[in-house]
Formats: C-alpha cells, sequence, structure tokens
C-alpha cells in the first residue's frame, strides 16, 4: 500500500475503473488527492496494518509440529496420497484425507482448493496435495489469501521452502517422484522449521503484496 495518496494516483485509479484506494493507517492523502477524489466519487480508505510482520511470521505456531496435516489429491495422486496418509500418521501427525478417494477422474483445482481453505482457516494446519507434477495444484491453492504452496521434488526443495519462504502446503507430483522420495521429501517438509528474520521480513513482503491486490 502507497503511504502518500497523490491526485496522479486518483487519476490513474479512475482509468482503470477502480472505486476504491487503500491507504496504510500512517498514510498521507494530498488536498488535490482529496478533492479529485470527491470529483470522480473514489473512496479513500484507511486500511488495516500489514497482515503479519516478520516477528509474527517466525514464530508461527505451525512453524513446528502442525496440530493436523490435511492431505488432498486428484485421481492421479491418490494412490501417492493415500501412501503418505499412513506416512504421516507414522511420523506421529494427526492428518485429514480430503479425497479424492478413487482414481476416477476429478479436477485438482477443487482439492487443492479445499486443501487451502483448511489451512487459511487455521494457523496450525498444513497441508500436503498430490496430483501428476504438482505444480498445477500449488498454483490454484495459492491463490487462497494466507496459504503459500510450494512444489518440491527433493528433500533440499522441501526444506527450503519451509526454511526460506514459510511454506504451509506442500504440492507433490505422483508422476514425478516415486514414494521412497516422496517420503523423503515429506519428513524433512514437516521437521523442517521456519528460518531466520531475515527470512521472515522477506516472507512478509509476500504477504504484502497478496494484501495489496486483496483490498485494491
Amino acid at each position: 500500500m502507497k503511504r502518500l495518496i497523490t491526485e496522479r494516483d486518483v487519476l490513474a485509479a479512475c482509468k482503470q475503473r477502480r472505486t476504491k484506494l487503500i491507504l496504510p493507517p500512517d498514510g498521507i492523502v494530498t488536498p488535490a488527492a482529496a478533492d479529485a477524489a470527491r470529483q470522480r466519487k473514489i473512496e479513500i480508505v484507511r486500511g488495516a496494518p500489514p497482515l503479519v510482520d516478520a516477528k509474527i511470521l517466525k514464530f508461527h505456531p505451525n512453524s513446528r509440529s502442525p496440530s493436523k496435516v490435511v492431505l488432498g489429491s486428484d485421481h492421479g495422486g491418490f494412490e501417492l496420497k493415500t501412501e503418505l496418509v499412513s506416512y504421516v500418521e507414522e511420523l506421529g501427525h494427526r492428518t485429514e484425507d480430503i479425497g479424492t478417494f478413487s482414481t476416477d477422474a476429478v479436477d485438482y483445482p477443487d482439492y487443492a482448493h479445499l486443501v487451502a481453505q483448511r489451512v487459511a482457516r487455521d494457523e496450525t494446519v498444513v497441508g500436503i496435495i498430490v496430483d501428476g507434477a504438482g505444480v498445477g495444484s500449488a498454483m490454484a491453492a495459492n491463490k487462497v489469501p494466507g496459504v503459500r504452496a510450494a512444489a518440491c521434488y527433493d528433500p533440499y526443495t522441501a526444506r527450503n521452502s519451509r526454511e526460506h519462504n514459510f511454506a504451509n502446503v506442500l504440492a507433490l507430483g505422483s508422476r514425478v517422484i516415486g514414494i521412497d522420495i516422496a517420503r523423503q521429501i515429506v519428513k524433512t517438509w514437516l521437521e523442517t522449521d521456519y528460518g531466520a528474520e531475515r527470512h521472515a521480513r522477506r516472507v512478509a513482503k509476500i504477504v504484502e503484496i497478496e494484501q495489496k491486490y486483496r483490498d485494491s
């Protein structure tokens, strides 16, 4: 969010047919901008502070030992997902399997969305989604505010996604990796804590981008 709203910002918003501009609590509106906004019926709203700051992210409850792991898949990921439900329970975690429950064809965005919703509603929950490549489900999950889904293909990317990017959803591709690698990835991902404050500061910037477009 911009900390200073000028007449140019208002005119740009008008061209984009926007009816609202978001201003931080400590932001400033120039007199010319205020006049231009009134004339063009554009509302200038003082928004809430950023969703989360670096310190909060660093000590986020699901950074270690989540209360539950929610797993979902499409038909292509059904068999691997079923194996992983048992494996995650062997690791000592509670699980919730939201489907699909057969190899009958379904659409991966539906199940990625279900997993993402569970994670977004409860900050102590993490998710694992499986489709053919892992990419599509990660894309779908990342449309849900508050979700940071990462498609991982080896223990290194799994560790990095948690330590550096604070991922709360793991996406796997059943046609890319086998069960042994999948187990290694899942174990590494669940055991890796969020990283140092420099990583938290960068993740906070990702959250700020999300906030910007959610409020626009």
